[in-house]
């Protein structure tokens, strides 16, 4: 290990060695002269004092070594073996390289010394390459080395691609590697300065940077620069050293290490390190995270950790930290498979916990503060499809006193079947069963299934405008048809506590012919709506009705009596998205089936002056089949068979004008009272077993026009509005055209 043992040398004896080496060898000597070399010149080692200058272009040597002098390298090389302490050395020196490769095979490429003047050397090295054995480049604490775009590697066993006793280093760009450790900072006169700006540090079977023997650096890693350890370990604090590292627009991926003697101060600056932060007891280190900087990792007996309103830490195992102090930041604690305890001695200022949780099992992420604890914060707990373990409250935060106050982020949290609110028992936060409300997912699943009747009847209104046509045709002649409608619901549930809105949208085609000489018109339809359900916490759904059916028509022309009835078959296509407390979504969908009808008696009355009023009644129904389905966060849902009974009666009051052209022109009003008689539609959530209960009475008003532009062709629209228990209608309207032959 003679490479290793050379390296601690102090500064006065690392010239001194460096002296008495290079007397040892054959040189060309430069004493206060000037000698300019270029690619012709023979190979040759060169050692300089007394202000003495070498100026190569393109020049080719086999060591340098300069006292008190300055040394200009433009392309070239230089190739030691061991006859100098390193292929270039400087002792008080100047160096300005540039394009060009140094190598040493047996020592180190290049070697910042520190004279007998003390004023130690400096180089400033561009696009150049020096790799050594034992180490790449060494600098002194009094010595700078500027570095850009410049690959630096050290070969050796346990060898380091950049030694500092706690000189001045800055690198832009290029790269430095060492087969150990990639630098590595020794004490030294004074406190080291290393500055990385865009560059790339590799130790390879060592950490990417170590501080040993009590030294003392800052160290600024900046724009991409990137750090990596053979060992797992970015930056190793060690020996009673002190570093103070700050990380701006640079994202580091491994493990910070402070060890029981030495102190780390760790600042991030839009910046992020996937990686552990690890303290040896007794050892002392601080993070600060800035301006959307990302920490993603463990912090083990972190004193001090600050977390600013644009960043975060994700943690990934259980963590200590002494102070926690948080401006707005967030701190995500585990997920649904993963749940640690964050445990602090104090915690202050304001910000927001993410909290992993399983409360089928009643596990789940816990912040342990065992000192004082003060602000406000916000627990973001995640959402679950499963009940919670029956009636256990769930402890997720404790303190040790203060005032810190800590609620649900949304006011409560999604758990399957039913959301739960915080509950605070002197410092301890609980999330209680008592306060449990229906969850947003189990208002999707009762809407979705209570939804189809309102789906089946907005179908419906478009059938029974064709009583205004077949008045023109006396129920006989044999036609086609075409409907349009758009309706909306506004559904609260009380007996529930669902609430949704609910924006249909259909088109309708029919056919249709008189049997025979009767009074009897049969036809067959199909037809197709859509409807958005709009529910609350940003939840919604969507239903695609597909339909075929029949009808049959018997209208007496001479009494005004008339009997319309309507059957029809659906498929449901159901698709539903529901907004959980934790800002998640989750998915479920499912198609049924559906067969319902109607039967309306009525009479048209003829009146005076052409005026018509038009008593009818009405009785609909529907039976749509029950589903057993499941949401990809697991819960549940079983919605039985939906089923509805209509009751309506009521009276159309219209006057037939007759135009120009022979055009008729036909506009009524009408209102009716509707009552639903079901009121036992079940629904299970995780076995929790609900009632879509919408049966109660409405009123309906309504307005129309029927106009026939000939013999053959008619079109028809009508607006209606009804109000009730439960369900507002705010608009119904259809639109459609009627050909005869």
């Amino acid at each position: 290990m003679y490479g290793r043992h050379i390296l601690h040398l102090t500064p006065l004896a690392l010239f001194i060695s460096l002296a008495m080496q290079s007397h040892s060898v054959v040189a060309a000597a430069l004493d206060g002269t000037t000698l300019d070399i270029d690619s012709t010149t023979p190979v040759d080692s060169y050692e300089l004092i007394n202000g003495a200058t070498l100026n190569s272009q393109g020049g080719n040597t086999s060591g340098i070594s300069a006292i008190d002098s300055t040394v200009n390298l433009n392309g070239g090389s230089v190739s030691g073996a061991g006859g100098f302490v390193g292929a270039i050395n400087l002792g008080d020196s100047t160096l300005v390289m540039s394009g060009t490769t140094v190598s040493d095979s047996v020592s180190r490429g290049l070697v910042l010394a520190t004279g007998t003047g003390g004023q130690g050397s400096r180089a400033q090295v561009s696009d150049s390459t020096i790799t050594g054995f034992t180490a790449g480049a060494s600098v002194t604490s009094e010595s700078e080395l500027n570095l850009v775009n410049t690959r630096i590697a050290a070969t050796g066993a346990d060898s380091v691609g950049l030694l500092s006793f706690s000189g001045t280093i800055r690198a832009q760009g290029g790269s430095i590697t060492g087969a150990g450790e990639g630098i590595s900072i020794r004490r030294g006169a004074s406190d080291g300065v290393l500055v990385l700006d865009g560059t790339q540090v590799t130790g390879q079977n060592g950490s990417a940077i170590e501080l040993i023997n009590g030294s003392t650096s800052t160290i600024d890693l900046l724009n991409g620069t990137t750090l990596s350890g053979g060992n797992g370990i970015l930056i190793d604090v060690l020996g009673g050293s002190t570093a103070t590292v700050n990380v701006a627009r640079s994202n580091l991926t491994g493990n910070l290490n402070v060890d029981a003697t030495s102190t780390g101060t760790f600042a991030f600056d839009q910046a992020s390190l996937t990686g552990d932060l690890i303290v040896a007891q007794g050892g002392t280190a601080s993070v600060g995270l800035a301006n959307g900087s990302q920490f993603t990792g463990r912090m083990e007996n972190v004193s001090d950790a600050s977390i600013d309103g644009t960043s975060q830490w994700t943690m990934t195992g259980d963590s200590s930290v002494g102070n926690l102090s948080m401006n707005g930041g967030r701190v995500t604690m585990g997920d649904t498979d993963a749940f640690y305890t964050l445990d602090l001695a104090s915690l202050s200022g304001n910000g927001t916990f993410v909290m992993g949780s399983n409360f089928a099992s009643n596990v789940t992420d816990f912040l342990n503060v065992s000192g004082t604890a003060t602000g406000s914060y916000d627990l973001l707990i995640s959402a679950s499809g499963t009940d919670p373990a029956a009636g256990t409250p769930l402890q997720v935060v404790h303190t040790g006193g203060g005032d810190a106050v800590f609620s649900l982020t949304g006011g409560q949290v999604d758990l399957g079947a039913y959301s739960y609110k915080l509950k605070q028992e002197g410092t301890d936060w609980f999330l209680d069963p008592e306060t449990r409300e229906i969850s947003p997912g189990t208002q999707t699943v009762m809407a979705v299934a209570g939804v189809a009747p309102t789906v089946f009847y907005g179908e419906m209104s478009t059938l029974r405008t064709r009583m205004g046509e077949l008045r023109y045709s006396d129920g006989r002649t044999a036609g086609v048809w075409v409907r349009a409608h758009s309706n909306q619901y506004n559904v609260a549930n009380a007996s529930s506590g669902v609430g949704y809105t609910q924006n249909q949208q259909g088109m309708a085609f029919g056919a249709d012919m008189a049997i025979g000489e009767s009074q009897w018109l049969i036809g067959a339809l199909a037809g197709y709506s859509k409807s958005d359900l709009n529910l609350s916490h940003g939840s919604s759904a969507t239903i695609d009705s597909y339909y075929v059916g029949g009808y049959a028509t018997w209208l007496d022309a001479r009494s005004g009596y008339y009997v319309d009835t309507v059957i029809k078959y659906n498929r449901y296509q159901n698709d539903a998205k529901v907004g959980l407390s934790d800002g998640t979504r989750t998915k479920g969908d499912y198609d049924n089936h559906g067969i319902g009808g109607s039967v309306e008696v009525g009479r048209h009355i003829k009146l005076q002056n052409d005026w018509f009023v038009e008593p009818f009644v009405q009785v609909a129904g529907t039976v749509i089949q029950s589903k057993d389905y499941r949401f990809d966060n697991d819960m549940h849902a079983d919605s039985g068979a939906t089923r509805s009974l209509m009751g309506k009666a009521g009276t159309t009051v219209g006057k037939t004008i007759h135009l120009d052209e022979g055009y008729i022109l036909q506009p009524y009003v009408k209102a009716a009272l509707a009552h639903e008689f079901a009121s036992n539609n079940k629904v299970k959530v995780n076995d929790n077993r609900f009632n879509n209960d919408l049966s109660g009475s409405r009123g309906e008003l309504g307005a129309g026009v029927a106009l026939s532009l000939s013999k053959d062709f008619q079109v028809h629209a009508d607006l209606e509005y009804s109000n009730g228990k439960d369900i507002e209608m705010p608009y119904s309207m259809n639109v459609g055209l009627r050909y005869l032959w």
